[in-house]
């Protein structure tokens, strides 16, 4: 972090030197240059959700090996970790960088051109950087231009290099970006045709492969998944993945005590005084933490991460309207998120997907290396989704790994998913302002029944009798939870930890409506037709739980707390009990 105040929120930006010389934020991650340059492996694969700062590091990495970035060490990195602990291969590299985002993946055709180009542009960028190293840099690169063949065009490359006896540090971002696309479309004949036997992203991948007994020292991979690498098999056996390390856990994302020095360094006293909104730095934390908060890559780690991009977003948000954001995510990152949907065509997807929601989490193995062809087993879904950002480690379950959502910006992803899903097998039609009126009511004026009301009306009676054959509490909550979140007058919290246990629903205050009076410990029972006799006996038994719940310490001295039993019976009846 840097040491001067009040600096710039660098939201959007991945070029280290634009934050540098522009005297943006900085959070020091460059003690992890000498971790990686230590470690027993030249070729490095490194996974991270999107928008998780992937890029930003990348950019450090170019600066800090460059041979033509010697003179900037010291304004680059002279008040850094690295500035005071510099490595062996400090400026010793020609930096070649490829970005694999955003090609053409209409077509096979399409893709091969659209990769060509990217790589053709990438060696021309490359030429021009180092152009005094090369006896001819334009012969050079008519020569490349001309060739249609990209791992002829790497092969040149490498012949120029070695010549001037000089090393490679071959940096490649979002390697498995339109690989993932593909896969969203599940076109199988598609993917193996550019991956497998003679595809030309094999034969790429192959090409470096060779370079690295010559010219290539250093690799460094980033991506969002390990599918593409696995099925690369012989072509690219070369990379040590070390996305599960330990020591590197914490390289990406920010520790609470680095948002905590955010809060020192960009003047967010000052946003919190502006506001509309009254909030001290404990609350503003503890808002960032189960917004934000919860990513654990190594379930051995001592942190859990901040999601980097998510966090910036919210105090760049914050800054431009001088008002608590009203989006807690970014829409860039809920459209990554939307390739959620397009994994969902397989009926096993849906129904793991439909458990991971219910009991906010699963007891699954994280796979390490999958393939294409089994994108389907269990396992590999389940740790695409850990790889995606959507579940990460929790705990330990005998034995095995238990994966939870992360945080609750995360869970809203999930809650969306499902309400859309709901309304389309269904064909749900509402009105958006009597569902806003309800939560309202519930919020402002204490009254729980017109919310269940919408939902018993509108939803519950309009599924078929089919749908009941999967009915209790937890999908119940589910709808109910799929439509809280489309307010901002309550924050939902599902399975509430509390020490006398868990609360079906916690409606807590959403401090973007200081409005809300009102907050809701609701206890949620649901009986069969058949079992209506039993209404009597779940009512005593709800308002113990209940009860029990509203005098944890957690609620001591709440104001307009509010508790409530709620009994369904088959889709069409309701019964509230207020204590």
């Amino acid at each position: 972090m840097g040491k001067v105040k009040n600096l710039k929120i660098p939201y959007g930006i991945s070029n280290f030197k634009v934050l540098r010389e522009e005297k943006y934020l900085y959070v020091d991650k460059t003690k992890y240059i000498e971790t990686i340059e230590n470690s027993n492996s030249k070729y490095l694969f490194f996974i991270r959700p999107r928008r998780f700062g992937k890029s930003l590091f990348l950019s450090t990495l170019e600066h800090y090996y460059d041979i033509n970035s010697v003179n900037e060490f010291q304004e680059l990195f002279g008040d850094l970790y690295i500035g005071s602990n510099q490595t062996l291969m400090k400026n010793k590299y020609l930096i070649l960088t490829l970005d694999f985002s955003g090609l053409n993946t209409d077509s096979k055709e399409k893709l091969d051109e659209s990769f060509r180009l990217r790589c053709l542009s990438a060696i021309d960028f490359f030429i021009d950087k180092y152009n005094e190293l090369f006896f001819n840099p334009t012969e050079l690169k008519n020569k490349i231009n001309k060739t249609k063949d990209i791992s002829a065009m790497l092969e040149l490359v490498v012949r120029e290099v070695q010549k001037k006896n000089r090393k490679i540090y071959l940096i490649i971002d979002e390697y498995d970006h339109f690989a993932n696309d593909i896969i969203a479309m599940g076109d199988g004949s598609f993917y193996r045709g550019i991956i497998r036997a003679t595809g030309f992203v094999r034969d790429f991948y192959e090409t470096v492969k060779i370079g690295t007994k010559t010219v290539i020292d250093r690799i460094f991979i980033t991506g969002i998944s390990p599918v593409m690498l696995d099925d690369l098999t012989s072509g690219f056996n070369i990379a040590s993945n070390v996305t599960l390390d330990r020591d590197l856990n914490e390289m990406l994302g920010f520790t609470e005590k680095e948002v905590k020095e955010i809060v020192d360094n960009c003047a967010i006293e000052k946003l919190m005084n502006n506001s509309n909104i009254c909030i001290k730095e404990t609350e503003l934390m503890q808002e960032l933490m189960k917004n934000y908060n919860g990513y654990l890559f190594n379930k051995n780690a001592a942190h859990r991460m901040y999601n980097p991009d998510m966090v910036l977003y919210f105090f760049d948000q914050w800054e431009k309207s001088d008002a608590y954001p009203e989006k807690l995510i970014d829409d860039n990152v809920k459209t990554d998120y939307g390739r959620l949907n397009r994994l969902m065509i397989n009926e096993n997807n849906r129904e793991k997907l439909e458990e991971i929601i219910k009991n906010d989490g699963i007891v699954a193995k994280i796979v390490t290396r999958f393939s294409f062809d089994n994108m389907n087993d269990e396992d590999n879904f389940v740790s695409l989704l850990f790889y995606m950002g959507l579940l990460t480690n929790d705990s330990i379950i005998y034995g095995e790994t238990k994966l939870r959502i992360p945080n609750y910006v995360t869970k809203e992803i999930f809650w969306e998913y499902f309400n859309k899903k709901l309304r389309k097998e269904h064909s749900l039609r509402h009105s958006t302002e009597e569902l806003a009126k309800s939560i309202w009511q519930a919020g402002i004026h204490g009254e729980i029944e017109p919310f269940i009301d919408f939902i018993s009306t509108n939803v519950l009676k309009k599924l078929s009798n089919r749908d009941l054959i999967q009915f209790n509490e937890k999908y119940i909550k589910m709808i109910l939870l799929s439509y809280l979140v489309m307010s901002n007058v309550f924050r939902p919290n599902s399975e509430k930890e509390i020490e006398n246990g868990y609360i079906d629903l916690y409606l807590e205050k959403d401090v973007r409506t200081p409005e809300t009076e009102y907050e809701w410990l609701l206890e949620l029972k649901y009986l069969k037709k058949s079992e209506k006799k039993q209404i009597k006996e779940a009512e005593i038994e709800g308002l113990k739980q209940l009860r029990k719940y509203a005098n944890s310490s957690e609620f001591k001295g709440k104001m307009n707390l509010r508790k409530a039993l709620i009994i369904f019976s088959g889709k069409s009846d309701y019964l509230i009990v207020e204590d």
